[in-house]
């Protein structure tokens, strides 16, 4: 399995590094995130996002920005330009990225972005939360979906899962806020004994104190988040924007505008509360794990 993943990691520290120093020369310049944004052509969030180390600076984005911030000492620009690139090359060295021949580009974005984050908040339409997966459960997940055709690439995702799971331990772990329709809890993902042990293994990891697992019966009938699944990642930095990921009929996107994340921050507050509390929650889930017994 790979070694654990931090949210200290070299890359971050560089990257936040960097970050610190463009936000003080963008405040030095008198702009502001905005400011910055329309001179990079870019989100106010990815602004946010470089000055808060999430992600890298490629080199023309910098030129750009010290441009805009008017930093026309040249040691400086040097500087900077060497700090970005060992915070890159870091980056690339991420543990995730030895599996990339089996990770498309946005999980392996997403995984790179969960090792930062201090908190997910999630509903799930269909499947269990992979921060809560068992082997098995992934393993048959991964059978069904039809991506991967060896025995050798899904026993490599399946390693991958695992290793993301290690972000709920630790000295600093991640906060996690599950949201899943009973439905999860029904579908028969590798059949009566795999569900059994998924969901005993879900109801062991929502004892934590930094997991938090709500079930919506289908008794609440129809509501806004039933449309498709999606994660919202929260950043422990001042100022930090949250990040969704959310999946449509086409594949899975970043929404990283204000007004886009505000809509995944009300669906989800919508979610759990019209959910069972997490205690009612846990008196469902063991009943349905008797249940796959039979």
């Amino acid at each position: 399995m790979p070694t654990k993943s931090t949210t200290t990691s070299p890359s971050t520290v560089l990257g936040r590094q960097l970050g610190d120093e463009l936000r003080c020369l963008r405040e030095a310049a008198s702009l502001t995130t905005t400011d910055a944004a329309e001179a990079l052509d870019c989100t106010k969030g990815k602004i946010s996002r470089i000055e808060n180390g999430r992600v890298a600076v490629r080199l023309p984005d910098l030129t750009a920005m010290l441009h805009a911030y008017r930093v026309s000492d040249t040691e400086t620009q040097a500087r900077l330009g060497m700090l970005a690139r060992k915070a890159n090359r870091r980056r690339s060295e991420g543990w995730w990225n030895q599996y990339g021949p089996v990770l498309a580009d946005t999980y392996r974005d997403y995984i790179a972005l969960e090792a930062m984050a201090g908190s997910i908040r999630t509903f799930q339409a269909q499947l269990i939360p992979g921060l809560l997966q068992t082997p098995d459960y992934v393993r048959a997940v991964t059978v069904a979906s039809r991506q991967w055709q060896t025995g050798g690439e899904i026993e490599q995702f399946v390693q991958v899962r695992l290793a993301r799971q290690e972000r709920l331990s630790g000295d600093s772990p991640l906060h996690l806020w599950a949201v899943l329709s009973e439905g999860v809890l029904l579908q028969q993902v590798g059949g009566g004994d795999v569900m059994r042990a998924q969901l005993e293994h879900m109801l062991a990891a929502s004892e934590a104190p930094n997991v938090t697992v709500q079930v919506l019966p289908f008794s609440r009938g129809a509501h806004a988040s039933m449309f498709g699944p999606y994660v919202v990642l929260g950043f422990r930095e001042e100022g930090a924007l949250d990040v969704v990921l959310a999946d449509n009929p086409t594949g899975s996107i970043w929404l990283e505008r204000e007004a886009e994340v505000s809509r995944y921050q009300e669906l989800f507050n919508a979610a759990r509360t019209s959910a069972l509390s997490p205690t009612e929650s846990r008196a469902v889930i063991e009943r349905r794990a008797k249940e796959h017994r039979t």
